[in-house]
């Protein structure tokens, strides 16, 4: 068996190999993580014979090859984790690993109008509302996050990254019951597991402190196979995957649920520029097969899901980036935010209750982000979702329109600690015209390790 030995003299503070980018404060700081070099006993003949010098150059190129190898393979974006503070490497760096996470703590007012949710979905504002409805306080830890990450560097699979990420959102509300949220293993461009839907832009929206995010954009998890591969000098890059389907639609008398047979195949094609490659456009697609049972006929039956997007984010100067998602699509609820569970993928249809029809669906958001200095930022923008009629609608309180506004501030008290203000607004519309609408003020306070 092989055994590992913890060389106690090697701790390094690692030097800057490339700049991170504190997300929310646009702050560039060298990424240093403590590098913990771990003796296998396998290749420690790799330094016999060598000089003090020559092995402190080993071990510094170890510590080098294993820092790049983080920053090669980071993930920046929407809810996504920082660079780990502390990293583990053998010291010929075949394989790595790193432990991190971060904790957070929100606090929220409703005011004029409240969400029946500890996040601000739109979907979520009670129409309409009443005297338990117009303010409420909110406190919540359960965001806070767990990571662990290993990278082999192997001979027939090249790179393998291994990613499991949790917090604590997996029960009802204040229940802080742990949650995974990826759980990947990726090399020679596919990644098997849970990860990110492929339809999500992850670099088209801003930080938020609100845990939701714009009601227009579409993060979600899925289970998956993937293939990705960039190619023209990093410019383009293609990604085309297999996911688990989730199915939430109306079924009425005549319908009943059925299990899904076929999963949902999003793919996109993008485009980046900039000398880190910083900005891009990306247009992506997904389509979907949805099983139920004809409760009338005793038939089985499908309905075709299909949605298109055009998103992206651009670095206009040092100090302003845009960001940006468009969708449209019929039967697409898990791919947008607000109508996630909604039971809008399809709807009995009310010119002959005795048929079954997918809903039409859009929505789009914009936003933009200034560094008003290197430990500052602000960041504000609009969303709106809206579902279309389709030989009128099924219910008058159903769901038509959604809309998203927010403004915050973000302040980097140090590399790992960043304090946030917010505030939100947004309605509710239904098909009958009836309307709500709430305000919220959040705070943060994160801390990164």
């Amino acid at each position: 068996m092989k055994t590992f030995r913890l060389s106690v003299a090697a701790l390094f503070l690692a030097s800057a190999v490339s700049a991170q980018n504190y997300a929310g404060s646009g702050q560039n700081e060298a990424y240093s993580p403590t590098v913990y070099l771990i003796s296998v006993h396998e290749v420690d003949t790799i330094y016999n014979g060598c000089s003090a010098r020559e092995a402190a150059a080993l071990n510094r190129m170890a510590v080098n090859n294993a820092i790049q190898d983080y920053n090669d393979t980071h993930r920046p974006g929407f809810q996504q984790v920082e660079k780990p503070q502390f990293l583990f490497a053998s010291k010929n760096n075949k394989f790595s690993l790193a432990l991190g996470g971060s904790i957070s703590l929100r606090a929220g007012y409703d005011f004029l109008g409240s969400v029946d949710n500890i996040d601000f979905v739109p979907y979520d504002i009670p129409v309409p509302g009443n005297y338990d409805t117009k303010q409420k306080l909110m406190m919540d830890a359960s965001t806070s996050r767990l990571f662990v990450k290993a990278i082999a560097n192997t001979r027939a699979l090249g790179r393998v990254v291994v990613f499991v990420d949790t917090d604590f959102r997996g029960g009802s509300e204040n229940s802080y019951t742990p949650r995974i949220r990826s759980a990947y293993v990726s090399f020679l461009g596919f990644t098997f597991g849970r990860d990110v839907t492929t339809f999500c832009d992850l670099a088209a929206a801003p930080m938020t402190i609100d845990f939701q995010g714009p009601n227009a954009y579409n993060f979600r998890f899925a289970t998956m196979v993937r293939y990705e591969v960039t190619f023209a000098r990093d410019h383009l890059t293609f990604g085309v995957a297999a996911e688990m389907p989730r199915v939430s639609g109306t079924y009425g008398d005549n319908f009943a649920t059925l299990k899904q047979r076929v999963p949902d195949f999003p793919a996109y094609f993008q485009y980046a520029w900039g000398p880190n490659r910083e900005s891009h456009i990306r247009a992506s697609g997904v389509v979907r097969n949805m099983y139920l049972h004809n409760a009338r006929t005793g038939n089985n039956t499908s309905l075709l899901g299909w949605g298109a997007q055009f998103s992206g984010t651009i670095k206009v100067c040092n100090w302003f980036r845009l960001f940006m998602n468009g969708v449209y699509g019929e039967g697409i609820t898990p791919y947008i935010q607000d109508l996630t569970g909604s039971g809008l993928d399809f709807t009995p249809d009310p010119a002959n209750p005795e048929k079954i029809q997918t809903m039409p669906m859009y929505g789009w958001q914009a936003a933009g982000r200034i560094r008003l200095a290197p430990r500052v930022s602000i960041s504000g923008g609009y969303s709106a979702v809206t579902v279309e009629k389709k030989h009128g609608y099924f219910a008058e309180d159903e769901y038509k329109q959604g809309q998203y506004i927010f403004g915050n501030i973000f302040f980097a008290a140090s590399p790992r600690c960043r304090i946030g203000g917010e505030y939100l607004y947004g309605t509710r519309k239904n098909m009958n015209n009836d309307k709500n609408h709430a305000n919220r003020v959040n705070v943060m306070v994160q801390y990164n390790f």
